[in-house]
């Protein structure tokens, strides 16, 4: 089986370890000219953490995993009114029981990889043509191959999707803000281990610890409509940022003295995907690029990990039914990607206030939520309905 994978992420190291592992070799094509290192911390809990163990790499994610003991409230002077230690909710809650960065997960993929794919980094594909028994490829360097398969992987604004697909603008609804990620210093009062997040005005601004304790990583959610020319565009991304930023308190001001010179600048709006299926013929999305619910969902890697368990599970089940295995991984996956797509907590609205006045609530509803007789209310709030188990293949 010859399978072309688009975007060398977690969504497409993950799924091309599994393919490896069955003796299959996918090639792999990232538009970036080396694996990306860094990135916020993301988290395995429920199924995704049951899919990493049986991939066998639950030791070397524990080995690497974050030792994050909570969330702590803090107001613009950096006192702390409210705590939710990981505990508090049975790993259920913001911060999971098993936290690591993404770079760390991606590299934690790669090394068990090893030489089981081919990859090619500064490359993309630039035309599809399916003609149902194969997809014809053409890649941005001129090359040409003929895959079984291809895969987008590549991400919330695949390129690959809108190959086979159409335009991303009927795919995607905006939800009403953005999110940033860098590295900055560790401030000199952070608290080891403590996510802290302060929630102002039109912005929340959270300092989460890195694996390296020399750093943290900045966290900046703000209320924002959509804007098409902010993509692509650092500088003006900067520049809203530090706009919002000024004069917010917490630690605003570290965070504003790292934005010129961070080295791993993330950004971007906050949007959900929604395809009418993950498959046009012999091209299937997973990851961001078929049901990306925005960070605000927290189930981003999970989905990606867990969407690649059960599409090369499948693939494998039945090597010369291509169709078929497209279909059924799209069934086992329904109920998993509608929970995934949930937002706890009412959204940007209740994440980021709109006004002073909505700014005391949230700091009272943080007191109420973190209080002992609201716990179990809380916790249902995280986890929602049962999750439905991934079948092992």
């Amino acid at each position: 089986m010859q399978v072309l994978i688009s975007g060398g992420g977690i969504a497409g190291n993950a799924l091309a370890l599994g393919l490896a592992a069955r003796g299959i070799r996918p090639t792999v094509v990232e538009r970036a000219a080396a694996p990306r290192p860094g990135g916020q911390a993301v988290d395995l809990r429920g199924q995704s953490s049951a899919v990493v163990e049986r991939m066998g790499l639950l030791p070397a994610v524990r080995e690497r995993r974050l030792h994050e003991r909570g969330m702590a409230y803090v107001d613009a002077r950096r006192r702390v009114y409210a705590r939710m230690p990981a505990e508090m909710f049975d790993g259920a809650g913001p911060v999971a029981e098993l936290e690591i960065t993404r770079g760390d997960l991606n590299d934690v993929l790669l090394t068990a990889l090893g030489d089981g794919a081919e990859y090619r980094y500064g490359e993309s594909i630039a035309a599809l043509h399916d003609d149902g028994s194969g997809v014809d490829v053409t890649f941005a360097s001129g090359l040409y191959g003929r895959y079984d398969l291809v895969v987008a992987a590549d991400g919330l604004h695949s390129g690959t999707r809108a190959l086979a697909f159409g335009p991303e603008e009927r795919f995607a609804t905006h939800l009403g803000g953005a999110m940033s990620f860098f590295t900055v210093p560790t401030p000199a009062d952070a608290e080891p281990g403590w996510f802290s997040l302060h929630p102002a005005v039109g912005v929340a601004v959270g300092i989460r610890p890195d694996a390296d304790p020399a750093t943290a990583k900045a966290i900046v959610t703000l209320r924002a409509p959509a804007d098409p020319a902010l993509r692509g565009d650092p500088a003006a991304q900067r520049e809203l940022l530090r706009q919002r930023l000024t004069g917010v308190g917490g630690h605003a001001p570290e965070i504003l003295a790292a934005l010129p010179e961070t080295p791993d600048f993330y950004f971007d709006e906050l949007v959900r995907v929604d395809m009418p299926s993950l498959s046009a013929g012999r091209v299937t999305l997973l990851g961001d690029a078929g049901y990306c619910g925005s960070p605000l969902t927290g189930m981003g890697t999970a989905m990606a990990v867990v969407g690649a368990y059960v599409l090369c599970g499948e693939l494998t089940a039945a090597p010369g039914d291509i169709p078929g295995a497209l279909a059924r991984t799209e069934r086992v996956l329904a109920p998993h990607l509608e929970r995934a797509k949930q937002v706890p907590g009412g959204g940007i609205r209740a994440m980021v206030p709109g006004s002073k006045t909505a700014v005391r609530l949230a700091r009272a509803a943080a007191g109420v939520m973190t209080s002992r007789a609201a716990r179990p209310l809380v916790r249902r709030m995280f986890t929602g309905a049962d999750e439905a188990a991934v079948p092992v293949y």
